[in-house]
């Protein structure tokens, strides 16, 4: 048997809440953090919708303990406040007694600093001052969050567009069953910038009334910004340390198609092959899966292929599923570590949060969401879809680490 990878550990910021706990709280109230543009200056405010964390960049500065003017990109600030939650959520106090790695995921990278830098310097190429573009690159943030968390064994960053914090996972899940290291901290960090904004909107896949996935008259995604991270952790290490599993990765996978640069393929074949291999690699079949955490952006296109992938997959048994981007938003890069993260509470507390902003079943699908908090239930395995540009697609699944699945193959 291969080595179990756990979960001893989670940090989240989004636009519904400031940690793990209020991130619970506004899901079990059906809470949505889509609003409008807060933040950034652009002719977008006031008519594009956005999911923005709701504290400002001065206000996370002084959360982690930086001096007030310190050149630091909101991105690079977010994942330190989610990595430092998910280690002390853990109960970890020293880091450097097992070979501890950190895998970050982004796709934005410092482009917030960089938008700074460009407003003087196309006033006057005089102007403009080189500190703040010096943090473009997805890996500075990462630099900067595993220097705040003291992890040094193994540093490194992935960058897959919307699937990118999953295959961070997913990486440190094979790192751990290797033996290479002991545990990891895995997930993204993504803030919202003008860049990201324009660029959805030239591809017209904005919704200006809020994102409704798998609606039939849904309109495009709803951008969002935030970041998440678990502690996975090998078997010994817990032990070693009297540590307590939240739940057990089981399985994961991944799947290119190569379709199209944006587009996902008609017939959600890489999303079938990730959702495939991911149930294969978990020793369960498609009837153990309890809840599917779907991608769910409530594009055209990404919400017809993902149901289309998940009636290969299930057949007439398709279990309970929503998207729960209609209360975050699309993280993008941070996306899969923070529907990862809601996954574990869907596990821990048994309950199935809803797809907000349904209302028409999509003519091409026999497929609902659940529309209604769900409650009181036993959840033993979630399995959670974060599909990419470029058609790089993944998948996770998360299984109750006190229960033995009678769906073992």
């Amino acid at each position: 048997m291969p080595a179990s990878v756990f979960i001893s550990g989670t940090g989240i910021i989004t636009a519904i809440g400031n940690n793990t706990g209020e991130v619970f709280g506004s899901l079990k109230a059906c809470r949505s953090g889509i609003g409008p543009i807060l933040c950034q200056d652009t002719i977008h405010r006031g008519k594009i919708p956005v999911a923005s964390v709701k504290r400002t960049t001065e206000e996370l500065l002084r959360s982690t303990l930086h001096p007030e003017g310190s050149v630091i990109t909101r991105t690079a600030l977010l994942g330190m406040t989610a990595a430092m939650e998910a280690i002390e959520n853990a109960g970890i106090r020293h880091l450097v007694k097992s070979a501890t790695g950190l895998i970050s995921a982004t796709t934005t990278g410092g482009m917030d600093r960089s938008e700074h830098f460009f407003a003087s310097f196309l006033q006057d190429p005089g102007k403009g001052r080189l500190r703040d573009v010096v943090h473009h690159d997805c890996g500075e943030s990462t630099e900067r969050i595993a220097g705040y968390t003291g992890i040094r064994d193994f540093v490194t960053t992935i960058s897959t567009a919307c699937s990118s914090s999953a295959n961070a996972i997913m990486l440190g899940a094979e790192l751990i069953r290797a033996g290479f290291l002991e545990r990891v901290v895995a997930g993204g960090t993504d803030a919202m910038t003008r860049f990201t904004l324009n660029g959805f909107n030239t591809l017209m896949i904005l919704d200006k009334d809020g994102c409704k996935p798998f609606d039939e008259n849904r309109a495009g995604l709803t951008l969002g910004e935030g970041a998440a991270y678990l502690v996975l952790e090998s078997e010994r290490s817990l032990q070693e340390r009297g540590g307590e599993p939240l739940a057990e990765l089981t399985g994961w996978g991944n799947a290119n198609d190569a379709f199209h640069q944006t587009a996902s393929s008609p017939e959600g074949t890489g999303a079938t092959l990730a959702m495939e291999r991911a149930i294969a690699l978990s020793g369960l079949t498609p009837a153990g899966i309890s809840y599917i955490n779907v991608h769910g952006t409530g594009t055209q296109n990404n919400d017809l292929s993902e149901g289309t992938a998940i009636e290969k997959v299930f057949g007439k048994t398709t279990p309970p599923f929503s998207s729960t981007k209609s209360y975050t938003g699309h993280t993008l890069g941070a996306a899969g570590s923070v529907e990862a993260v809601i996954s574990i509470l869907s596990i821990l507390h048994g309950m199935i949060f809803p797809n907000l902003n349904w209302t028409t079943p999509m003519k091409e699908l026999s497929l609902r969401p659940v529309t209604t908090l769900l409650t009181g239930l036993k959840i033993n395995t979630v399995l959670s879809n974060s599909f990419g540009f470029g058609g790089n697609n993944s998948t996770l699944i998360f299984s109750n680490p006190s229960i033995l699945s009678d769906h073992r193959a």
